[in-house]
C-alpha cells in the first residue's frame, strides 16, 4: 500500500515540472537571435557596454542552452546508473555557465578599464535603438520564465531580468551621452553590468554548491521535523536525521524511528503513510523511515 503511495507522489512532481523545457527553449532562440544582433550592434556604434552586455547574453545563451539540455536529461527517471534519476543534471547546467559567465566578464573587464582612461565617442542613437529592443525582448522572455519554479528557470530568468536592467541602463546612459559629452560613461556602464553578473555568479554558486554538498535545503527546519516526528503516539525518539535536496525543489529525508514498544506491520504501514504525508507539508518529497524499538540498540547510535 505504501509503495503505491509512493508512486503517486512521484507522478504529480513530474506532472508539476512539465513546461519547463518549453519555456527555457523559447527563451533559449530569442536570446541566441539577440545576442547576434548586439555584437553586430555593439561593434557598429563602438560601445563597450554593448558588447559587455552581448558577452553577459552570450552567457546566458550558453546557460538557457544547457539548462535546456540538462532540463531535459533531468526529465528521465531513475535507472541503474543514477538511482535518483537525472534530475541533479540541470545543477550542473548553473555550474558550467557560471564559469562561462566568469570568464566574460572578466575579459570585458579587460577591454572596459583601458577605455575609462582614454574613453572613446560612442554613435548614441545606435545605442538608443538597441537598448529599445533589448528591453522588450528580454523582457518577453522573462515573462515566459517567470511562471517556472526550477532552480534551473529561476536562475535564467534571474539573468534575463539583469539584462533587461543593463538594457535599461544603456538607455538611460546613452541619452545622458547624446545631449552631454561624457563618453566615459559608456565604459562605466560596462564595469558596473560585469561586476553585477560576477555577484549573482558568486550567489547561484554558493546556493548550486550547497544542494551538491547535500546542505540541509534552506526552507527546512530540521530541529522542527524531529520535534515533530516525536510528537507521534508511539514514539518515543528519533535519530540519524538526515535531510538533502536533489536539485533544490525535490527534498529527500531518512530516518531512524525509535518506537515504545513493537507494532503489527499493519499499525507500523500505518503510522509510517502518517508520517510521509505530515513531512510533505514541511518541503519532503520522500522519505526512507526506519523503525526500532527502544531495546533493539541500534548500531548506527556509535556513528550519528
Amino acid at each position: 500500500m505504501s509503495h503505491d503511495h509512493h508512486n503517486h507522489s512521484h507522478s504529480h512532481h513530474d506532472h508539476h515540472h512539465h513546461g519547463d523545457v518549453k519555456n527555457i527553449q523559447t527563451a533559449f532562440f530569442l536570446n541566441l537571435f539577440f545576442t547576434l544582433v548586439e555584437i553586430a550592434g555593439g561593434f557598429f556604434t563602438n560601445s563597450v557596454a554593448i558588447i559587455s552586455d552581448a558577452i553577459h547574453d552570450l552567457g546566458d545563451c550558453l546557460s538557457l542552452g544547457l539548462a535546456w539540455y540538462f532540463q531535459k536529461v533531468a526529465k528521465r527517471g531513475s535507472d541503474t546508473s543514477y538511482s535518483y534519476g537525472y534530475k541533479r543534471f540541470s545543477l550542473l547546467g548553473a555550474v558550467v555557465n557560471s564559469i562561462v559567465l566568469v570568464t566574460g566578464s572578466i575579459l570585458i573587464l579587460t577591454v572596459a578599464i583601458p577605455r575609462i582612461i582614454h574613453p572613446q565617442a560612442a554613435n548614441t542613437e545606435g545605442m538608443f535603438l538597441l537598448a529599445i529592443v533589448g528591453v522588450l525582448v528580454n523582457g518577453a522572455a522573462v515573462f515566459r520564465l517567470k511562471k517556472g519554479n526550477s532552480i534551473n528557470e529561476r536562475v535564467v530568468s534571474l539573468h534575463l531580468l539583469e539584462d533587461v536592467l543593463g538594457w535599461l541602463a544603456i538607455l538611460i546612459g546613452s541619452v545622458v551621452m547624446h545631449f552631454w559629452n561624457v563618453p566615459v560613461l559608456d565604459p562605466i556602464m560596462s564595469v558596473g553590468i560585469a561586476c553585477f553578473v560576477l555577484f549573482n555568479v558568486y550567489k547561484n554558486i554558493r546556493q548550486s554548491l550547497r544542494i551538491i554538498l547535500q546542505g540541509i535545503p534552506a526552507e527546512v527546519d530540521i530541529t522542527d521535523i524531529a520535534k515533530h516526528l516525536q510528537e507521534f503516539e508511539g514514539v518515543e525518539n528519533v535519530h540519524d536525521l538526515h535531510v538533502w535536496s536533489v536539485d533544490g525543489t525535490y527534498n529527500v529525508l531518512t530516518v531512524h524511528v525509535v518506537l515504545n514498544n513493537s507494532l503489527e506491520m499493519e499499525k507500523l504501514a500505518e503510522l509510517k503513510i502518517a508520517i510521509r504525508e505530515s513531512l510533505k507539508g514541511k518541503g519532503i518529497e520522500h522519505a526512507t523511515i526506519e523503525f526500532e524499538t527502544s531495546n533493539e540498540g541500534c548500531c548506527m547510535e556509535k556513528c550519528c
